[in-house]
């Protein structure tokens, strides 16, 4: 077999093998054994994703400037996607409200960030992390305004990974210096985000519902296929350089990320139909990462 070949598949092998594990693990777990997340990911959500947001951000090493193209390839996508799909809605006879939502917003947080940085080592993480952000902030604001209308965009100053966003954009802009000893603790916290995420996704796929199987499968199939439509043209048109089109091909095969769930179940809008297509899409995802990655690589 060729030695580029075979380093490829390491490589990949390499990148995909610790997030199943994680996630396998997770799932396993709770199998065995009860177990609630819901306070562990709401500590997650308030204090240590907003701390790993502020860590990079507030680093020396951070360029937002570098990074913008990235950030408007990463809109584009999300806002592309939902576009994509929505004339399907009326074909596979489901609300929009439900569908269209985990077709947008993709799992940038507990499988993009990780996977990202083990296919291309620590320094991708602030690609990764704007990227994250990018999503986020997109799902908190235009994602909330499809739930709601009525959604008042000064909610979003409660957020704590906005706050520290905002927080992270004017330690960078500014150059303000972070004490050491101030910038171990917030680091050591960040640090917990990534695998608490991976492990929190392990748990949730417990509760996959295959009763709506057909439309799980339909999300499964069109999450990466609208985001990869978007993304891969995109590259060549902001002209990224091949690493940044890499990490934005990525971000395009990601599948619904698990917020889509919890959000649905907030505002009650079909939350079991939303549960099938998250659940069975990440495990779809298993299949198609991999082939991404065989494609960016």
């Amino acid at each position: 077999m060729d030695t580029t070949l075979l380093q490829l598949l390491e490589r990949i092998f390499q990148t995909v093998v610790p997030l199943v594990a994680i996630v396998g693990l997770g799932y396993i777990y709770a199998r065995r054994t009860h177990t609630d997340m819901s306070v562990a990911n709401r500590i997650n959500m308030d204090l240590f994703c907003p701390a790993l947001i502020f860590s990079v951000m507030s680093a020396k090493s951070f360029n937002l400037a570098a990074h913008l193209d990235l950030a408007l390839g990463a809109v584009l996508i999300v806002l592309g996607s939902g576009l994509l799909v929505w004339p399907l809605c009326g074909l596979l006879k489901v609300h929009p409200k439900t569908f269209i939502p985990p077709m947008m917003f993709n799992n940038s947080g507990n499988l993009g960030i990780p996977l990202i940085v083990l296919a291309f080592g620590e320094q991708a993480l602030p690609a990764a992390v704007i990227l994250f952000l990018v999503e986020n902030l997109l799902h908190f604001t235009v994602g909330a305004y499809i739930m709601d209308h009525r959604t008042h965009p000064l909610a979003l100053l409660r957020n704590p990974m906005i706050l520290a966003t905002a927080l992270g954009l004017i330690w960078s802009l500014f150059e303000l210096p972070l004490p050491e000893v101030i910038h171990t603790p917030i680091d050591m916290l960040g640090k917990i985000a990534i695998p608490l995420m991976l492990f929190a996704l392990g748990v949730r796929m417990t509760s996959i519902d295959f009763s709506n199987w057909k439309l799980g499968l339909w999300g499964a199939l069109l999450a990466p296929a609208s985001g990869l439509a978007i993304a891969i043209p995109l590259t060549a048109v902001l002209e990224l350089d091949p690493t940044q089109g890499a990490f934005l091909i990525l971000f395009g095969a990601l599948p619904p990320a698990v917020l889509n769930y919890m959000v649905s179940e907030r505002y009650n809008q079909e939350p079991h139909q939303v549960a099938s297509i998250v659940l069975i899409a990440n495990m779809a995802s298993l299949a198609i990462i991999p082939l991404t990655l065989a494609f960016v690589l």
